[in-house]
């Protein structure tokens, strides 16, 4: 009886029920596998792998994710550096005036190149340079090089013949400044202050140095290049396209003012 203090063992041995009832349990587990009568746990199941196509496009995705930003800082920078270094007004003594050549009509200069002779003016008149140096030659059909046309106005202005070289060559900035560079060597002159419109400064700087010049800028502070918030943007624009161009090519692009001349 339950709480008399009898063994549980010698009263299993005794009752042929207790005594059947675990020999058949030990029957039932003993043959059986550990996997069944201790069961593992249960491992949520594996993510699937990605096909080999969508690492590629990863990889293809960042390339041209980086590309892009590289071209941005590119782009960006060099526009940065265009608007920079046209608002410097360098008037160290030099050499010579170099006075970049634009558009001019039977003799007339355009209001663009007007700017920049009347600019090339002011620095003779206040010393910085014994000579001005005008370049340019002519379209088709033009009685008149941008160089000639150039001198005129000068003369005209009151500046002594003897003191005005006009170089007759060049039909983009790149030759223009090679035969400056030419012409100066000969006459045994080094250092050029260079006379253009503000956002063309950087390029006709760039371009003066690598042909073996010492030069520097003083650009123009007036006419159509300068006239308004849209003419500014679209210089620096054209000219930060004009340098990245000439930086990766070493040729010219000179493109045509959107400004009435």
């Amino acid at each position: 009886m339950p709480g008399s203090g009898e063994d549980p063992a010698l009263r299993s041995r005794e009752d042929p029920a207790l005594r059947n009832r675990g020999v058949t349990e030990h029957w039932h587990t003993r043959g059986m596998p550990s996997a069944l009568t201790h069961p593992a746990p249960v491992r949520p199941p594996a993510a699937p792998r990605r096909p080999r196509g969508s690492a590629v496009a990863r990889w293809v995705r960042r390339v041209i994710a980086g590309t892009v930003v590289i071209g941005v800082v590119l782009v960006g920078g060099t526009a940065f550096r265009v608007w920079q270094v046209a608002r410097i007004d360098d008037y160290s003594r030099a050499d010579a005036i170099v006075v970049l050549g634009a558009a001019q009509y039977d003799g007339t200069p355009s209001s663009v190149f007007e700017a920049r002779l009347g600019q090339a003016y002011h620095l003779y008149t206040k010393g910085v340079a014994p000579l001005v140096i005008t370049v340019g030659g002519k379209q088709v059909g033009d009685n008149y090089t941008e160089a000639a046309s150039g001198k005129n106005y000068l003369k005209n202005r009151g500046v002594p013949a003897d003191r005005v070289l006009a170089v007759e060559t060049g039909s983009d900035t790149l030759q223009s400044i090679e035969a400056v560079a030419t012409a100066m060597r000969a006459r045994d002159l080094s250092s050029a202050v260079l006379v253009s419109d503000p956002w063309h400064s950087l390029r006709t700087r760039t371009m003066a140095r690598d042909a073996g010049l010492d030069a520097w800028t003083a650009p123009t502070r007036t006419g159509p290049a300068v006239y308004t918030r849209e003419s500014q943007f679209h210089g620096i624009a054209r000219e930060t396209g004009a340098l990245l161009w000439y930086q990766l090519t070493h040729f010219s692009a000179d493109f045509k003012y959107t400004a009435e001349q």
